[in-house]
């Protein structure tokens, strides 16, 4: 009998151990449908009106970096002339007022597509420091030009750093905050999530390089668009948004080159005198 009531525990502790790992299986999974929702790393303002012939576009830049501009529309003619504008370059906080003399019917189609940087910047590129408070240790989970993803040249020269989720992330250099997306609470391992991560963009005016903070936690972020910040100053909190299946944080510095929405990565060197080309899986690096 007692072996029998032993054998009854044994299959009901099986069983209900089936059924909990199913309900995590089926509450992740829930967890980790793409968000119906996309969001923007920043607002910007534009608006166009028709009247008497007469078509007048109005840009402005709300950003402390340079933007660049394209204009489209499905009238030929319009978008000849569009063709020889793009891209409109827009300084930091700028404006500017297009006009164009229509004669034939108008239909409201005019598309606006807006890209941080200016391919005309000359960069000065200088030493910045490691993207985390001073005293901590991290290991290196990727580093340049691998196989996984940073085979492009968008991300080419990115590293990963193994922050865990609520980390602390700094700023690598002073500059200005041109983008923040903060509202996304999952991430994916395939590529379908690579849209929707939460990060903080910051351009050095100085430098003229943008810096990407990439996988932050939901509303992980300290800073918002247009703040000014300071080199190793924390700006947000790590995490495992985005495509990724394990949290860490993904650092790229960006230029803008010649090329509608064209930004390649470049190599960095740290103060702490680590070279980003030579950092390599498992690399331990300290501030």
């Amino acid at each position: 009998m007692r072996i029998f009531v032993n054998k009854m525990i044994y299959n009901m502790m099986r069983y209900i151990k089936a059924i909990v790992i199913f309900s995590c299986v089926l509450i992740m999974g829930c967890h980790n449908k793409l968000p119906k929702e996309k969001y923007n790393q920043f607002t910007f303002s534009k608006s166009h009106t028709y009247e008497n012939d007469s078509l007048k576009i109005h840009l402005k830049n709300p950003l402390m970096s340079p933007v660049r501009i394209h204009l489209e529309s499905s009238h030929d003619n319009i978008q000849e002339v569009f063709q020889g504008l793009n891209p409109i370059i827009l300084d930091q906080n700028a404006d500017t007022t297009l006009y164009f003399s229509i004669s034939e019917h108008f239909e409201d189609d005019i598309r606006y597509q807006i890209f941080l940087g200016s391919h005309k910047k000359e960069i000065q590129q200088s030493k910045i420091e490691l993207p985390f408070p001073k005293g901590k240790t991290y290991n290196i989970i990727q580093g340049n030009n691998t196989n996984h993803t940073h085979n492009t040249d968008y991300s080419r020269y990115a590293i990963d750093f193994n922050l865990s989720v609520n980390d602390t992330i700094s700023s690598v250099s002073d500059g200005f905050v041109v983008g923040v997306i903060e509202d996304y609470k999952y991430g994916g391992k395939g590529p379908e999530w690579r849209s929707y991560g939460n990060f903080i963009t910051v351009y050095d005016s100085e430098s003229g390089v943008f810096y990407q903070y990439v996988h932050l936690t939901h509303k992980g972020s300290f800073v918002a668009v247009g703040d000014k910040i300071s080199a190793g100053q924390p700006i947000g909190l790590s995490g495992e948004t985005g495509q990724t299946d394990t949290p860490h944080l993904h650092f790229n510095s960006l230029v803008p080159v010649e090329g509608k929405d064209k930004m390649i990565s470049i190599p960095v060197e740290f103060v702490e005198g680590y070279k980003g080309i030579e950092l390599k899986k498992n690399d331990i690096v300290k501030k």
